[in-house]
């Protein structure tokens, strides 16, 4: 029981089983899932799927704030992403082409990762706080994503394009599968190499990793790119869904939803030890809260308050202090008199 307590994400994982509860005990069907086409539906799947760019961002900004930074502009880089490939399909002749499709990508990510490189330039090279030097990313993502299309929403039409965010591979959600297949080979990369050691190790002490050979410069540099390359992933799930891209919606509030799920999954944001599994459970929970949120049909106005009493409750269970009463407790000294009862 103390070893389940201490756990990093085990309030997570409790939290996302309750509102699963609460959402079953209104409505039986939320976790029935059909067959349709060879296709999985239902709300169980719609959670998949809509997990897919939180999975992202957050799994993104789990390796910035394990530095001990932060990265508030990943929803202008979704925004950022978004613009470009909807206007790139926008203007070309063929946007169902394979070649079309992979150059609108590419676009996405590329300047995507530009973007996470000049964070990392900044912080890393420059020295400037991760806090503000992000924050005028965010103002800077913004306003390029206007640019690109001229301050207007930007529809385009491309199947192929479509079928990133809402296509089905063995009748799962494709971009539920690559977000996955991309957080794996993230974890692999950081826990089976000494890359996930290092960053730890700057998170706790820049000093004296560099003191033992580490280049918290170099890292620095990396957990940015890393941070803005899948932000833009990300602006790609939540573009294709729609094929719309709003630059004034898309990826708002969304640097939020990520550093809420890597609090929740258990990394200090004072920076050191993290846990890519535990933003997972984490980017669940926020997806999870927010279809929740939608099925109970809750008033707009009380959303926020709802939300945050939801998080703030895992958040306080997560608390050291918290599960040490919990655990004095159960360790409660027997007086003399109880034992002769």
């Amino acid at each position: 029981m103390r070893t389940a307590l201490r756990s990093q994400y085990l309030w997570g994982i409790v939290a996302l089983v309750l509102l699963l509860g609460v959402n079953v005990a209104k409505d039986p069907s939320f976790v029935q899932i059909t067959l349709n086409d060879g296709n999985l539906y239902g709300s169980l799947i719609d959670i998949l799927r809509g997990a897919a760019p939180v999975l992202m961002i957050a799994a993104g900004m789990t390796l910035v704030i394990a530095t001990g930074g932060i990265d508030l502009s990943v929803g202008a880089v979704m925004a950022v992403a978004g613009a470009v490939s909807m206007e790139y399909l926008a203007g070309t002749s063929d946007p169902g082409s394979p070649a079309a499709v992979l150059t609108a990508l590419g676009l996405a990510l590329g300047l995507s990762l530009v973007l996470g490189v000049l964070n990392g330039f900044f912080v890393s090279v420059i020295g400037l706080q991760p806090f503000i030097t992000t924050l005028i990313m965010m103002l800077a993502g913004r306003g390029l994503a206007k640019v690109i299309t001229s301050g207007q929403n930007t529809t385009a039409t491309s199947a192929p394009f479509k079928f990133i965010a809402n296509g089905y591979v063995l009748g799962i959600p494709v971009a539920f599968l690559l977000a996955i297949a991309v957080v794996v080979v993230l974890a692999l990369v950081v826990r089976r190499s000494a890359l996930g050691l290092m960053i730890e190790s700057v998170g706790i002490n820049p000093r004296a990793s560099r003191m033992s050979g580490i280049r918290p410069r170099n890292i620095l540099f990396t957990v940015y790119a890393v941070s803005g390359l899948l932000a833009g992933m990300a602006g790609v799930f939540t573009t294709a869904n729609v094929m719309t891209v709003e630059v004034a919606k898309t990826g708002m509030n969304m640097e939020l939803d990520a550093i809420l799920a890597v609090v929740i999954g258990g990394t200090s944001l004072a920076g050191g030890k993290f846990s890519l599994g535990g933003s997972v459970i984490g980017a669940f929970l926020i997806v999870t809260l927010d279809k929740t949120i939608t099925f109970l049909s809750i008033p707009s106005a009380a959303t926020p308050a709802f939300k945050a009493v939801v998080i703030v409750v895992v958040c306080l269970m997560q608390s050291p202090r918290v599960r040490e009463l919990f655990t004095r407790r159960r360790m409660r000294v027997v007086t003399p008199k109880e034992v002769a009862a």
